[in-house]
């Protein structure tokens, strides 16, 4: 599945990690796509700018023909 997929209608699921810094930026970061990562003043600042920022890493790799690798994400908690 690609950008193709999403023009076409179809929608695609990716893994997001929201936190927030220590300036209260909410940083988004798409754990299936590496590298892809936003931020925003508010929770759905960030999300919205998440969602531009997997859309535009999508045709990046459409553009050069990139294959989308399906990757399992679990996410745990650890006790250190």
């Amino acid at each position: 599945m690609g950008i193709n997929d999403i023009v076409n209608g179809n929608t695609m699921s990716f893994n997001v990690l929201i936190s927030k810094d220590k300036e209260g930026i909410f940083v988004a970061e798409c754990l299936d796509l590496p590298g892809c990562i936003s931020d925003g003043k508010t929770k759905k600042e960030a999300i919205g700018n998440i969602k531009e920022a997997i859309e535009a890493y999508l045709e990046s790799m459409e553009k050069h023909r990139e294959e989308l690798l399906s990757r399992k994400v679990e996410i745990i908690s650890i006790n250190v």
